[in-house]
């Protein structure tokens, strides 16, 4: 049996991966990242042992790729991510940057 640590950062994991490949992709502009970090937030929030989620997209590199029409899909590239999982008093606390040009999912912490 996996430990309540070992669960914890399982959950972790399926949140990243539900967010990553949930939205990216998704139309942004400049005008709505606001708006697209809050749903990205409450959305993955609404998953079991959720305790906080913080999404942060970059709008320095967004408007970088803002094309002609106004917006560009969301990018791993954009996004700046903090989640932390509770389950049975175990929390996992992972984050998502940019290392070495990669979107870098990583578990930071177990208590």
């Amino acid at each position: 049996m996996p430990t309540d640590g070992e669960q914890a950062s399982f959950e972790l994991g399926i949140k990243f991966g539900a967010l990553f490949h949930q939205f990216i992709g998704t139309p942004v502009s400049e005008s709505s990242a606001k708006s697209l970090e809050t749903a990205i937030e409450e959305s993955i929030e609404n998953q079991p042992h959720c305790e906080s989620v913080a999404v942060t997209i970059d709008r320095e590199v967004l408007a970088g790729d803002v094309g002609p029409y106004g917006y560009t899909g969301l990018a791993g590239r954009h996004l700046n991510v903090d989640v932390v999982v509770s389950k049975d008093g175990r929390r996992a606390e992972g984050s998502m940057q940019m290392v070495d040009g990669y979107p870098l999912m990583t578990l930071d912490a177990v208590e």
